[in-house]
């Protein structure tokens, strides 16, 4: 029904107001015009296909990135890193190796940012969106460059793209960054999703990267609702290139410090997910419920029942849609998708799958968590305590975008 999608969309915005940082320095114009700003971009996207054709070539750009990347890590890895399998694949995604395969593009975009900053390239794009969305919603040009890649690439290289700035941005802007690599996914992820979801979500790629899409905006309201900006902006004024003296020498530090942020990532992710596991093993000693063991991801959905409601989902499959939820902030959103695929038929209809879809479209989850903090807090190792502070806040915000995104969707 329209109204509970309409009361939900409120509802997750006064939850945002309700635990924001200091909600006296809110600024309500902004996130209006960011709210209608999403449901411009979701209506245009999803009634005019033309729109949709135009961000399939962005990124398809993203996604030459990777196929680059694969390049490389197959001649190293072998079929751990995209290579030809000498076995036969049984289920989809499941050769798929996250440190030979997703986590090597950092060390690409690494080189390629330091590159593209000694030719001065991206000065000038930070410029641009420095004017355009400081003119919308107040937002200056480094963050707007982050919020505006973090469409098609991940949580790490989006910040990579803006490293030079990271220091200087006010908590809120740097809160803002953080939210919208939490409530985005990247295009290197967007085709193994797609592909895990075909039979039961017509058009999957559309519909995954018009979620990606449309939750950037749902990000940037979030964000200002729960660390408001303070300052000035930091606009993107023109910075040093750095120490590089060449461009071959930009790359080979490019890819040093890629390097560095790489081991950092893949040791943060090992421990939270471990750490996940144990609290998991923990509580499998109480008394089952149900028949069932006691999990972080079953209690994290009774909490989330109410959230799929709210977004529009019937109440009957909202218990359902809620595990799914919490399976996707717990673990990851690929597993939530597996699970949302593998659901037998009649579990849930077909608009509430449509809802989930974008629902659950974004990084926010505690393995993320350990991503960002590993790799912002390597890039700015001087601002680390204060990424480790927003690092949970993160997460919040970045469910709050994703599920405002499935409820736009759901009223339309």
């Amino acid at each position: 029904m329209e109204w509970q999608g309409f009361f939900g969309l409120l509802v997750l915005v006064g939850l945002a107001w309700m635990i924001s940082e200091d909600r006296r320095r809110v600024c309500w114009k902004p996130v209006a015009a960011g709210l209608l700003l999403q449901f411009l971009l979701a209506a245009a996207l999803l009634k005019f296909p033309p729109f949709k054709g135009f961000f399939l070539a962005l990124n398809g750009g993203i996604l030459m990135l990777e196929r680059a990347t694969v390049a490389g890590t197959s001649m190293v890895f072998g079929f751990l890193g995209g290579g030809p399998l000498p076995y036969a694949e049984t289920a989809p995604g499941a050769s798929f190796t996250l440190a030979f395969r997703a986590l090597p593009l950092v060390l690409v975009v690494s080189a390629l940012s330091a590159l593209l900053f000694y030719w001065r390239v991206l000065h000038s794009i930070v410029r641009a969106f420095s004017w355009l969305l400081q003119r919308t919603m107040g937002i200056g040009g480094a963050v707007g460059v982050g919020a505006a890649v973090n469409i098609f690439v991940g949580m790490i290289e989006a910040p990579l793209l803006v490293r030079p700035y990271l220091q200087k941005m006010s908590r809120g802007e740097l809160f803002t960054l953080m939210t919208c690599g939490m409530s985005t996914i990247a295009g290197t992820v967007l085709v193994l999703y797609a592909t895990i979801l075909q039979n039961v979500i017509p058009d999957a790629v559309g519909h995954i990267l018009t979620a990606s899409l449309i939750s950037a905006p749902a990000a940037l309201v979030i964000a200002q609702l729960m660390v408001p900006h303070s300052g000035p902006v930091t606009e993107g004024e023109a910075v040093a290139a750095g120490e590089s003296t060449s461009s071959m020498d930009a790359i080979t530090r490019g890819t040093a410090d890629g390097l560095k942020l790489l081991l950092n990532i893949v040791a943060m992710l090992v421990v939270l997910v471990a750490l996940v596991s144990l609290v998991n093993q923990l509580l499998g000693l109480l008394p089952p419920v149900g028949g069932q063991a006691v999990t972080l991801q079953g209690l994290l959905g009774l909490v989330m029942a109410p959230v799929a409601w709210l977004i529009g989902i019937p109440w009957q499959e909202a218990l359902t849609a809620g595990s799914l939820l919490g399976t996707k902030v717990i673990l990851n959103e690929f597993l939530a998708y597996l699970d949302l695929a593998a659901l037998p038929e009649g579990a849930l209809g077909e608009r509430s799958r449509l809802i989930l879809t974008y629902a659950m479209c974004g990084f926010a989850n505690f393995g993320s968590l350990g991503i960002m903090l590993g790799g912002m807090g390597t890039m700015v190792p001087e601002r680390r305590g204060e990424i480790v502070a927003l690092g949970l806040k993160s997460i919040v915000a970045g469910t709050l975008a994703t599920c405002m995104t499935g409820a736009v969707v759901g009223l339309l």
